[in-house]
């Protein structure tokens, strides 16, 4: 085993004058009321990663151009759509006119393992929330499911950052499962 360079893994990797014409899941995600700058710029470079439609930054979350989101984002605020909206229900409003599922990810009397969407329930608009409130009810009751991951130890929830990270890339999982993208 040896560990591949940088250029090796570049060659597999989009190429930055490509990222415009590159299919991307379609996974649009709401970030609202994140207080910590630096977990923007983690959503931002995992949603790279994870080639999602947009990224809707609401609420008091912060929003580039700010260095802290760009010490974590490593550049990716200019490879993921992005766009500031204060009220996060007007975004909700419009995704929902496109036929876009809303799924927040958080705990709720009916919440459904994050394993468990299904193709059909794509588009999807994955909602994240506040650190320590997660998400509220306004946003929860316009909502159209939840998801959650299971915790086994003593904490009842993950970082938002991290969460989002292992809930988007089983979102962009089952759907490439179903419809795979194109390897550059």
């Amino acid at each position: 085993m040896r560990k591949l360079t940088h250029a090796e893994i570049a060659q597999n990797r989009v190429k930055p004058d490509e990222i415009v014409e590159t299919e991307r899941i379609p996974v649009t995600v709401l970030v609202d009321n994140v207080r910590s700058l630096y977990n923007v710029g983690s959503i931002f470079r995992t949603s790279d990663g994870a080639m999602i439609t947009k990224l809707f930054l609401t609420g008091f979350t912060p929003h580039p151009p700010r260095k802290e989101i760009e010490k974590t984002a490593l550049g990716s605020t200019k490879s993921v759509p992005w766009e500031y909206e204060k009220n996060p229900t007007t975004c909700i409003s419009q995704l929902k006119e496109q036929r876009y599922k809303i799924c927040c990810l958080e705990l709720t009397d009916s919440s459904v393992p994050y394993t468990n969407i299904q193709p059909g329930d794509f588009p999807l608009c994955l909602v994240i929330g506040n650190e320590i409130t997660g998400i509220s009810k306004e946003i929860l009751s316009q909502s159209d499911l939840a998801i959650e991951i299971p915790m086994f130890g003593i904490k009842q929830s993950l970082n938002v950052a991290v969460a989002y990270g292992i809930a988007v890339f089983e979102l962009a999982r089952i759907w490439r499962q179903r419809s795979p993208l194109p390897r550059s």
